[in-house]
C-alpha cells in the first residue's frame, strides 16, 4: 500500500484502511475502479477483499471496464450475504473525472440504482441505467469498441486527405462540420431506420453511398494509402447492393450485420425528433 498516494484525500478528511475488506466494513457503499478483470476479481472476492468485509444491506459498485461475465459471477456471492452489486463503468477519461463530465453506465437492480444515483450524480453528469447486472459493462465495451473503430476510420480519411493535397486543419473542419461530425446517424439516422427496421424511403440511397466510398478507395490506391476499414466498408456495401438494396437507405448495410449476428436491433418507441434535438442542444457534438 502506498499511503502517499492517498495524502490529498486524507488531508480532506478521508480515513485510511489497510484492505478492501476494511473499507467495505466501514462503508454503506464501496466503489472500486481497477485496470481489468483480474484485479476486479482479486479485490472483490479475494483474501481481504470487499466481499469479506461488506455488511448486509450495503452496496458494492465496480466502476472498472471489465468482463460482463465476471460481474455476473460475482453478484450472487454478494447477494448471498444480503448485499447488492452494481457494475457502473465510466466514460470521459482523466479530464472528465476531474471536471465531473463523466458518463456512468450502470447495470444491476433498478431499485438499488435509484437509491445510490445521487452518489453517482456527484461525480458523473450523465448517469444512465443500462439494465440488469452486467449491462453497464456490456454498454461500456460496446462504446469503446465503436470509438476505437471510428478512430481508425478517421485516421484513414485524414491521411488520405492530406496525402491527396488538403491541409490538415481545413480537412478536419470539413469533416467535423459535416453530417459525420454531428454524428447525425447515431443520434437520428439509426433511430429512423435500424431501430424501426425501415429502410425506405431512403434519406441517402445505398447506391450513392457505395459510389462515394468506391471513389474514396480508388483515390487511396492512387496515392498508396492503406484503407483497411474503408475497404471493408466498401465490400459490405457491395454485398448489400447485390441484395438489390441500392435504392434503399445507405444504412441498409446494418441488415447484413444483424443477419450474421442472429439478432435484430429494434427500439421503435424511441422518438427520432427527440433524438435529433441532441445535435442542436449539444453544440460540442458539432
Amino acid at each position: 500500500m502506498r499511503e502517499e498516494v492517498a495524502l490529498p484525500l486524507l488531508e480532506g478528511g478521508a480515513r485510511l484502511a489497510n484492505t478492501p475488506a476494511e473499507v467495505a466494513a466501514a462503508s454503506d457503499v464501496t466503489f472500486t475502479s481497477l485496470p481489468g478483470p483480474y484485479e476486479v476479481d482479486a479485490v472483490a472476492t479475494g483474501a481481504g477483499g470487499v466481499l469479506e468485509g461488506i455488511q448486509p444491506g450495503s452496496v458494492y459498485i465496480d466502476l472498472s471496464s471489465s468482463r460482463p461475465t465476471l460481474i455476473r459471477e460475482i453478484e450472487p456471492k454478494f447477494r448471498a450475504k444480503g448485499c447488492h452489486v452494481l457494475d457502473a463503468p465510466v466514460s470521459g477519461g482523466k479530464t472528465g473525472a476531474a471536471s465531473g463530465n463523466l458518463a456512468v453506465m450502470v447495470g444491476g437492480d433498478r431499485e438499488v440504482f435509484d437509491r445510490v444515483k445521487p452518489i453517482l450524480d456527484a461525480f458523473g453528469d450523465k448517469v444512465f441505467y443500462a439494465g440488469e447486472i452486467g449491462a453497464g459493462s456490456v454498454a461500456k465495451l460496446v462504446h469503446n469498441m465503436i470509438g476505437h473503430s471510428v478512430r481508425q476510420a478517421i485516421a484513414e480519411g485524414l491521411t488520405l486527405g492530406v496525402k491527396a493535397g488538403v491541409d490538415p486543419e481545413p480537412l478536419w473542419e470539413c469533416v467535423r462540420r459535416g453530417a459525420l461530425g454531428r454524428m447525425s446517424f447515431l443520434h437520428e439516422g439509426l433511430v429512423r431506420t435500424m431501430f424501426r427496421g425501415e429502410f425506405e424511403p431512403a434519406s441517402f440511397a445505398l447506391n450513392l453511398a457505395h459510389k462515394d466510398i468506391s471513389l474514396a478507395t480508388e483515390l487511396a490506391r492512387e496515392y498508396d494509402v492503406p484503407m483497411p476499414m474503408s475497404t471493408l466498408a466498401q465490400q459490405i456495401s457491395l454485398q448489400a447492393m447485390n441484395r438489390g438494396w441500392g435504392q434503399a437507405d445507405s444504412s441498409s448495410t446494418v441488415r447484413l450485420q444483424e443477419e450474421q449476428a442472429g439478432v435484430e436491433v429494434r427500439a421503435p418507441d424511441v422518438d427520432p425528433e427527440r433524438a435529433a434535438r441532441f445535435i442542436t442542444t449539444h453544440p460540442d457534438a458539432e
